[in-house]
């Protein structure tokens, strides 16, 4: 896609003489006028999709969707807003942005995909005897523990009472339903081989 210069081309240091006029005759569909705006704005408009996709190729095929958008949607260029070459700058522009966002995109996509096929599938069966064995560790160890301990932890962790309603149930001081507690977990600690 090599933009053909003739005597109304635009140089990179000016604008391009009458351009606003020839976009207003593309959006009644004039063929020729379009074939002037196309040789004006190709090439500036190659350059910044270039500068903002770096890939030769995507860049030639975005450009190429710039002009067509152009040639369908030069009925909502308004002269009165700026000019042409704004307006044409502006639709590339947009257009490379969100060629680099969609590419992003799918590359994230792809990488959750990559990440999701290397999980281990989950075991329900195995998750099940693990339950299984650790609840029976946890019974064999409550069993190692004095009456008094079972009864303290049992009525704190598995009933749920606070300190306050565990000495009320016992008729015992809190100091010493908090020792048995305490007294309770550390030997739980030490026979499940939990590390602090």
């Amino acid at each position: 896609m090599r933009p053909t210069r003739n005597a109304d081309s635009t140089s990179p240091l000016g604008p391009v003489p009458d351009l606003d006029a020839r976009l207003v005759k593309v959006a009644r569909g004039d063929q020729d006028a379009f074939t002037a705006v196309y040789d004006a704005v190709c090439g500036p408009v190659l350059g910044l999709v270039r500068s903002v996709l770096r890939d030769p190729a995507q860049s030639e095929e975005v450009t190429q969707e710039v002009l067509v958008e152009v040639w369908r949607t030069a009925a909502r260029f308004r002269p009165e807003k700026g000019s042409a070459m704004t307006w044409v700058m502006t639709l590339a522009h947009r257009r490379a942005v969100d060629r680099v966002r969609s590419a992003q995109t799918g590359a994230a996509r792809e990488h959750k995909a990559a990440l999701l096929d290397q999980l281990p599938a989950y075991d329900e069966v195995a998750e099940q005897v693990e339950t299984r064995l650790e609840q029976q560790r946890v019974r064999r160890c409550l069993g190692a523990l004095t009456a008094l301990q079972r009864e303290a932890v049992t009525l704190a962790y598995y009933r749920g009472l606070t300190y306050r309603e565990v000495t009320q149930l016992l008729t015992l001081p809190l100091g010493t339903v908090k020792t048995r507690l305490r007294d309770g977990l550390i030997r739980l600690r030490d026979c499940l081989g939990v590390s602090v």
